[in-house]
C-alpha cells in the first residue's frame, strides 16, 4: 500500500516542493546540487525547468521522480511525500501516477512499438487484449498506426520519440516528466515532437514538467523556472500563453 489514504484531499498544486536540498559528498568535498528550493506546480500546467549543464535541473527532476532521496525537504505529489517512500512504494506510485519521456527514448529493442507502448499497462495487471487496444489507440494518436509492428531499430529518431510519448501517456498519468525530450532530434522534428507532447498533455489536462537547456523547448511551457547553481534564479510566465484582451 502507498503511505497515507488514497482519498487524501489534493490541493490545487499537484506538485509541492518545500525547502529541498541535495548535498553530495565527494571525498572531503561537499557539493550542493540543490539549495533550499521551494516550488509549487498547479494541476494541468506545463512547467519547464530550464538551466545549463550543472545547474541542478537534472537533480531536481530526479528528486521529483523519486529516483534520488533529498538531503532535506519534502516533495509532495498528489499529497503524497515521495521522499518518505521506500523503493517498493515508489515503484507502485510511479506506475500509477507518473509518465516519463526520455532524451534517449529508452525503448526496449526486442519489443515492437505496440509492445513498448503497452508496457506500463502490463505492470498494472491489465490483460493483453485490453492493453493492446489501448496501446493501438495511442500509436494512432501519435501518427504511428502503421508502425505498430516495427521495432526501434526500424524507426527514425522522431518515430522512436513518438513511441516514447505514446508510452508515457498510455496509462493517463496525472504527471508526465519530459527529460530533454528533443535532445537527440533535429530542429524540424523537435518542433513536431514538442507540439505533440503539449497537445497530449492539454487533451486531458495532465501536468507536464519539462527539463531542458533549450530556450526553444521552454517556449512551449506555461511557466519557466530558471535554475542556476542549485537555486531558482527566477520564475517567468510565458507571454505566449497570456490572453490578450483588447
Amino acid at each position: 500500500m502507498l503511505p497515507g489514504k488514497e482519498d487524501v484531499k489534493i490541493s490545487q498544486h499537484i506538485v509541492a516542493i518545500e525547502q529541498l536540498r541535495k548535498v553530495y559528498r565527494v571525498g572531503d568535498q561537499k557539493i550542493i546540487a540543490l539549495d533550499n528550493i521551494s516550488l509549487q506546480i498547479p494541476r494541468g500546467e506545463i512547467c519547464c525547468i530550464l538551466g545549463t549543464s550543472g545547474s541542478g535541473k537534472s537533480t531536481l527532476l530526479n528528486m521529483m521522480a523519486g529516483l534520488e532521496k533529498p538531503t532535506r525537504g519534502s516533495i509532495l505529489i498528489r499529497g503524497h511525500d515521495i521522499a518518505k517512500m521506500n523503493e517498493r512504494q515508489l515503484a507502485r506510485f510511479r506506475q500509477k501516477y507518473i509518465g516519463f519521456i526520455f532524451q534517449s527514448y529508452n525503448l526496449l529493442p526486442t519489443l515492437n512499438a505496440l509492445e513498448n507502448v503497452s508496457l506500463p499497462l502490463t505492470f498494472r495487471g491489465i490483460n493483453k487484449t485490453a492493453r493492446d487496444k489501448q496501446a493501438s489507440k495511442m500509436l494512432e494518436a501519435v501518427g504511428l498506426k502503421k508502425y505498430r509492428e516495427h521495432k526501434p531499430s526500424q524507426m527514425s529518431g522522431g518515430q522512436q520519440q513518438r513511441v516514447g510519448i505514446a508510452r508515457a501517456f498510455v496509462s493517463n498519468p496525472p504527471v508526465v516528466f519530459a527529460d530533454e525530450p528533443t535532445g537527440n532530434l533535429d530542429s524540424r522534428t523537435s518542433t513536431e515532437v514538442m507540439e505533440l507532447i503539449v497537445e497530449m498533455a492539454h487533451r486531458k489536462q495532465q501536468t507536464l514538467i519539462i527539463v531542458t537547456h533549450d530556450p526553444n523547448v521552454a517556449g512551449y511551457a506555461d511557466r519557466i523556472v530558471r535554475i542556476l547553481d542549485g537555486n531558482i534564479e527566477r520564475i517567468e510566465n510565458n507571454p505566449r500563453n497570456e490572453v490578450n484582451i483588447s
